[in-house]
């Protein structure tokens, strides 16, 4: 619930506006009050008369109305409120946020404010993948801005990929999230592993995989931002601490697992690691030589499956064990047999093929599988994959489906 919240909705230029009036429905309805910026641009797609009726406020628009300076001042309408939505927010107004312009009411009043933001980008597939609006969208989540979405789907345009904005629904629970209502994994402990690991040679030479670590890193700090004590339990990666939770760095599978081990009892797993299969049975204390005979032969022995050993009977099992399975063809199928082959809860799949960039990309196209079968979400930012699963999990440890 929202009951006694105060919401700050910016509606920026896009289509997408239309949706806006259902959202200040639903948030009214869960006991929210709402005040609403209008930009220029989105006064194109809904009107005042519109959006003052369902919020039943004033609508805000002109920064240099001198009839709402003496009522409300800028300054004041940033700081009158528990959290600020941008929804949608366009391509040009996360530009100008991440700028840090204020060249109209609406940016202003951003730039003006110490609360809490939440936005919803919607835009064009083309306008989203741009490395301008990836890099604006780094920019503000490094100052703290929350973001839900975008979606993918059909466009305004009849084109097709990510870009649309996330339905009035998963905007709400967004919201509820980033106000607090709720931190619904408040008390429970949370075991993410994520990145490669390095399986040695010699000193100098190792196998490994591609893996960036990115979409183990936003799990761990999606899970703590819904209050779980997280451990994140990494292999090499160039990638930052998630913020709020505690991170062990390991090289190999067997330091890896040593690392598990040893953060346990958790309530939830979740081992995003790609691990190597194998390693070098004998590896070598001094660097191989070339030699005219041709490569070495290298003699192989199987890696400790962590995955299996988290999801084994016993006491220290974990209420909820997830995996990953990165696949490169037959994604689904392998999969479910890797989910029954394991013992685990749940496997997130995905296709890691050629083409995909799901390696050290900013995106993921994922099936959830479980015991109740597969849900497949569109290419979605990793972040926001990372968010459904801490949210899908918390609805899980409390007892929901």
């Amino acid at each position: 619930m929202l009951r006694g919240k105060r919401i700050l909705l910016v509606i920026s230029g896009g289509i997408a506006a239309y949706k806006t009036l259902e959202l200040i429905r639903r948030a009214r309805e869960r006991g929210a009050s709402v005040r609403a910026i209008l930009t220029r641009a989105g006064a194109e797609f809904v009107t005042p008369l519109s959006v003052a009726t369902i919020t039943r406020e004033k609508v805000f628009q002109d920064l240099f109305s001198l009839t709402e300076e003496s009522e409300i001042g800028h300054i004041r309408l940033a700081r009158d409120c528990d959290l600020i939505v941008v929804a949608p927010a366009s391509a040009d107004i996360l530009a100008r946020m991440a700028l840090g312009l204020a060249s109209d009411l609406a940016t202003t009043v951003l730039l003006a404010s110490d609360t809490p933001i939440l936005v919803a980008p919607a835009m064009n597939h083309l306008m989203w993948a741009h490395q301008a609006t990836q890099a604006h969208m780094a920019t503000l989540a490094k100052r703290g801005v929350r973001a839900v979405g975008p979606n993918s789907g059909e466009l305004a345009e009849g084109e097709t990929g990510p870009g649309r904005m996330s339905e009035p629904h998963e905007i709400l629970a967004a919201i509820e999230l980033a106000l607090g209502a709720d931190a619904p994994l408040a008390g429970k402990r949370a075991l993410v592993t994520s990145g490669p690991t390095h399986e040695p040679i010699d000193p100098v030479r190792y196998i490994a995989n591609r893996s960036s670590g990115k979409q183990g890193h936003a799990i761990a700090a999606a899970l703590a931002a819904l209050g779980a004590e997280t451990t994140l339990v990494t292999g090499p990666t160039y990638r930052p601490d998630p913020p709020g939770v505690a991170v062990t760095r390991v090289e190999t599978a067997a330091e890896m697992l040593a690392a598990c081990r040893e953060a346990l009892p958790v309530d939830v797993a979740v081992c995003a690691a790609a691990v190597a299969d194998w390693r070098v049975a004998d590896p070598r204390g001094g660097k191989i030589k070339k030699q005219d005979g041709g490569p070495p032969a290298l003699k192989l022995a199987e890696n400790p499956d962590i995955l299996a050993a988290l999801a084994a009977k016993g006491k220290m099992r974990p209420r909820l064990v997830i995996g990953f399975a990165a696949e490169t063809e037959d994604v689904i199928a392998h999969a479910t047999a890797k989910l029954r082959k394991k013992g685990c809860d749940w496997i997130v799949a995905n296709d890691v093929g050629v083409g995909s960039a799901t390696f050290g990309g900013d995106a993921n196209a994922v099936h959830l599988i479980d015991a109740n079968g597969v849900e497949t979400w569109g290419l979605l930012p990793k972040d926001e994959v990372a968010r459904r699963i801490a949210r899908r999990v918390a609805i899980s440890l409390a007892g929901g489906s």
